[in-house]
């Protein structure tokens, strides 16, 4: 499979209000991306899109190889692991139970597990616990969790369907720099199999060195869309967050700082 996504001239709207308008966008086999932009540029009508949950108004989709309109979208829905912070509707349901319950049921994109468990999932569960570094969280509950284990175990849930492409939107929000990096660090080893990344963030220094191409959207058009070095620049950051910035490399990661206090256009 070559293309793992991709949009031709995909527009969106609400309300008779364009959300996204003329989005071209391809991932191919092998990339992972990440996607930056202000709150309300359309980064999450872009991810509904991508799992199926909105239908473009008009436009081409297609995802894993399966063109919208002529698929199953639940079925394609399956290979997709997604952590957000939309799961925090479900926090009554997730405090109550298991490290070890939530991570297996992921493989049914349940909140609770309500189908047969057979010990191949167990085995599975537990090599992602062992691979996330979450051993000394076993047995516990949920809500006796920090934030940055709570992610990491959001993170299992979402691998245990062996998904073909995992979704992060913005999963480092509220950590602190010791719980990020740890997030971080968790990431670089997913990437490692045949999973293909989508990472949302706003900071970004979170592009990690295996991230390997960004998409830049603002008031649902995009700025761009190709390699990171390329777009990961002081002219494109300054246009996609409308204010002046200066990107610095460390570590083989970006770092932005804001220049002045001016903002573009005003």
């Amino acid at each position: 499979m070559g293309e793992i996504i991709q949009f031709k001239n995909v527009t969106w709207k609400r309300q008779g209000q364009e959300i996204l308008g003329s989005v071209d966008w391809q991932v191919n086999e092998g990339e992972h991306w990440g996607i930056l932009g202000l709150n309300g540029s359309g980064k999450t009508s872009l991810l509904n899109i991508v799992c199926g949950y909105q239908f473009p108004t008009s436009g081409e989709v297609s995802v894993l190889g399966r063109l919208f309109g002529k698929t199953n979208l639940p079925e394609l829905r399956r290979e997709i692991g997604f952590v957000s912070s939309s799961l925090d509707r479900f926090s009554n349901a997730l405090n109550v139970d298991t490290v070890e319950n939530i991570i297996l049921s992921g493989k049914f994109a349940s909140i609770g597990i309500y189908e047969e468990v057979t010990n191949e999932d167990i085995e599975k569960a537990n090599h992602l616990i062992q691979r996330l570094r979450l051993d000394y969280l076993k047995g516990k509950h949920f809500r006796l969790l920090s934030q940055g284990e709570k992610r990491r175990v959001l993170i299992g849930r979402a691998l245990m369907a062996s998904p073909k492409i995992l979704i992060l939107d913005e999963p480092c929000t509220g950590l602190d720099v010791l719980s990020r990096e740890e997030v971080l660090s968790i990431i670089k080893e997913v990437v490692k199999t045949e999973c293909h990344l989508i990472y949302v963030t706003h900071h970004i220094e979170e592009l990690v060195e295996e991230i390997t191409h960004v998409l830049l959207i603002r008031d649902g058009k995009i700025i761009g869309a190709g390699p990171k070095e390329k777009l990961v620049t002081d002219a494109y950051l300054s246009d996609t967050f409308q204010t002046p910035v200066r990107v610095r490399w460390e570590e083989n990661r970006p770092w932005l700082s804001v220049q002045g206090k001016s903002l573009i256009g005003s």
